[in-house]
């Protein structure tokens, strides 16, 4: 594996012309925002370039005057007849300009600065000013014709923009072509200037398309109070009914949360019945809410009183820091039962301006009042909000990093629970697959000895990330495929095992491109079709090094979470691997089909006495088979809460439903929401644990097998509940 490699000046180009592209065919291409009519019929080496520098054009419109796709795309005359202009965008108004665009796109990041096409551009534009509109194409016509309307209302600025697909700096003969160029227009007022736009900018702007909108939030204090210095923060009761108004900004309001509201837990149940079944007690009850924002308008209702009446405040750029669950809380109670919008809620406002490291020491510190896991804190590292842009930009993925938050389906992204399990898997070292096999908790850990800065330092690319996932994932599939195949240690092997056999997995497979671009993601669908076959062929060997090496009595779960005999084992099964004259491990831990089995242990059961789940740990939903989730997809896109839930320990019902605040065991539950969807064609039973998911990635039923006592010795798994 190549690994997590410095990124030079040609990757960086390659990188930026890669995003870019994407963004341009999602956004102007594949929407069909253009005029494109003209290049039908032609080959898609003629086509494609075409569309990418028209799409490239609106983007540099939208950049210099805030138009929107359509409108940008609507400026756009690239084609026959368009007189050395792409476009021509309009700003009309208390402020009028005109932009005349030119741009030049390269698959390769290396698009020319040609004196040629400076003198083009002003070519056309002489055109305009001598309102010569004949020789432009239709569209270019009738924009030609707006323009000029426009130029003759006054003294209107016209800027030349020249959109370039290129990292480096023009040659000066490009830049003196446009500034003697400008001369000939501005003899009575400096009208005529130019902008040059490269590669950099434009990739910025596509990344800030992808990036949440700042939260405004409006609010109403009273009683209030206000501190000045060093930082401006007001303090005082905010309807309840308000609050629930700042919820429907949804994730965004939590931006700089170190977690996101962790849906119906125990605790905001109890914050949800305070508040509908008593209101007026709630203000005593709860800690209250804590938002940063950057910068605040304020409008008093009495000027020489301000503070006996409200103060309406404006936030822009506001997050809370602290009360998510508060705000989530107080917004399903409100739709629970009306009432509950009379109660009022403690708020603390904090305007911090651009003070970026006091907002995170506030947000650290406000949140150390509550149980917080390590985890939490890794919300504030920049690396983290690196990586969430480029699976977007690169990828087209989502990544969620806040406790709590949503974990994507599958097939849209990865959490960075799953991520850091695949990334220290994929680690030639296989202390780290060792290290986490007893608690993730340790992937969070700072510092010399952590493990977090070993895998985010330096930032690892999306390709890497992705193709790391979906081995990992791969994996724990094969061995579940496997697991009722398996008995004795070789059952313990794939329930203790899975990050040491991931990693030998990664070990044997060729991981010199994992990190390349590849958007077709042709090296991990070669990988993942070479997993199987792994599996397969390591469960045996590394239980015969284990025998060997600590004996048949030994305990699995010992060796697999132990450093030193970790690496021992990697090492044997890896040089026998490499060495042909090797004999086959002999599979001695097959199952062999047997008398009827004694009753399972009751997987609830397991993951309680084992304290493996917290309390308020989300769980996700996963269809077990085509036709469930057929039956239940739109049922479950009218409402999200209803594939999510949060885990509670109780040895019946542990399974906290979001949709409904109510508490279920997993098959129940299961069964409640076949009811509701309707559906018909239900099987008679189901097993609840193998359908919900921890924050682990595995299913509870994985989970109890992983963790259950006894697994050295054969006999049976967990039972559902």
């Amino acid at each position: 594996m190549s690994g997590k490699k410095a990124a030079g000046s040609g990757e960086s180009v390659a990188l930026q012309v890669r995003q870019v592209e994407k963004a341009l065919r999602s956004v102007y291409v594949d929407a069909g925002l253009l005029h494109v009519s003209d290049l039908d019929g032609k080959s898609p080496q003629e086509r494609d370039p075409r569309l990418l520098s028209r799409a490239l054009t609106a983007q540099a419109v939208r950049m210099v005057t805030g138009f929107s796709p359509q409108e940008a795309a609507d400026t756009v005359i690239d084609g026959i007849a368009d007189q050395g202009i792409d476009a021509i965008a309009v700003v009309d108004g208390p402020d009028p300009h005109i932009y005349l665009v030119q741009a030049k796109w390269s698959q390769y990041g290396k698009a020319k600065s040609e004196r040629e096409a400076v003198l083009e551009l002003l070519a056309g534009l002489r055109l305009i000013d001598d309102e010569d509109f004949s020789p432009f194409n239709p569209r270019g016509r009738q924009l030609a014709e707006q323009a000029k309307a426009v130029m003759s209302k006054g003294p209107v600025p016209v800027t030349q923009v020249v959109v370039l697909m290129r990292t480096d700096e023009v040659i000066e003969g490009f830049r003196h072509a446009l500034v003697n160029g400008e001369k000939e227009f501005n003899r009575f007022g400096e009208l005529l200037d130019h902008r040059i736009i490269l590669a950099p900018d434009v990739w910025a702007s596509v990344r800030d398309d992808l990036a949440p909108k700042p939260v405004e939030l409006t609010t109403v204090l009273f009683p209030w109070f206000a501190v000045n210095t060093p930082y401006d923060s007001y303090q005082g009761v905010v309807s309840a009914e308000l609050v629930a108004e700042w919820a429907e900004h949804g994730s965004h309001l939590f931006n700089l949360n170190i977690r996101n509201p962790l849906g119906r837990t125990s605790i905001n149940n109890e914050l949800i019945e305070t508040l509908t079944e008593e209101p007026a007690h709630f203000l005593y009850f709860n800690n209250g809410i804590t938002v940063l924002c950057e910068s605040v308008e304020k409008t008093y209702q009495s000027m020489r009183t301000p503070h006996a009446s409200p103060l309406t405040l404006t936030l822009h750029n506001a997050s809370v820091v602290n009360g998510a669950q508060t705000v989530r809380s107080v917004a399903d109670a409100i739709a629970a039962d009306e009432g509950a919008a009379s109660a009022q809620v403690p708020v603390r406002i904090i305007v911090t301006g651009k003070a970026v490291d006091f907002a995170k020491r506030t947000t650290q510190a406000t949140n150390r009042q509550n149980r917080v896991e390590a985890r939490d804190f890794i919300t504030l590292d920049p690396v983290q909000a690196a990586i969430l842009e480029e699976m977007r930009a690169e990828l087209g993925l989502d990544y969620s990093v806040r406790r709590g938050e949503l974990e994507p389906p599958e097939a849209t992204g990865c959490s960075v629970v799953e991520a850091a399990c695949a990334l220290a898997c994929a680690h030639p070292d296989s202390q780290y697959a060792a290290r986490m096999a007893t608690t993730l908790d340790v992937l969070w850990e700072r510092g010399s000895q952590g493990i977090y800065d070993v895998l985010f330092r330096p930032q690892p690319g999306a390709y890497l990330l992705w193709n790391s996932v979906r081995v990992l994932r791969a994996v724990r599939s094969a061995l579940h495929a496997l697991r009722p195949r398996y008995e004795g240690r070789g059952a313990a092997l794939i329930d203790n095992g899975v990050y040491l056999l991931a990693h030998l997995v990664f070990q044997r497979l060729d991981t010199e491109s994992i990190d390349e671009p590849d958007p077709q993601l042709e090296w991990s669908a070669d990988a993942l079709a070479r997993v199987p076959g792994l599996i397969k062929e390591l469960l045996p060997a590394v239980a015969a090094v284990i025998d060997e090496l600590y004996g048949e009595r030994s305990q699995i779960r010992g060796v697999c979470a132990d450093v030193a005999r970790c690496r021992e084992v990697a090492g044997r099964v890896l040089d026998a691997a490499a060495d042909p004259r090797s004999p086959v491990a002999r599979d001695k831990y097959r199952r062999i089909p047997a008398q009827r089995k004694p009753r399972r242990p009751n997987a609830v059961h397991v993951l309680i006495d084992q304290g493996v789940l917290e309390e308020g740990d989300p769980l996700t939903l996963t269809t077990a088979y085509p036709m469930e989730a057929e039956a239940l997809r739109e049922w479950l896109a009218q409402d999200e809460k209803r594939s999510r839930a949060t885990w509670v320990k109780h040895r019946t019902k542990p399974v906290l439903w979001a949709a409904d605040g109510k508490r279920y065991s997993p098959s129940g539950l299961i069964t409640h929401m076949w009811k509701l969807a309707e559906w018909a064609e239900q099987p008679v039973a189901n097993q609840g644990t193998a359908r919900w998911v921890a924050p682990t990635g595995e299913t509870l039923a994985d989970l109890a097998w992983r963790v259950l006592n006894g697994l050295e010795e054969p006999g049976p798994g967990p039972e559902d509940d």
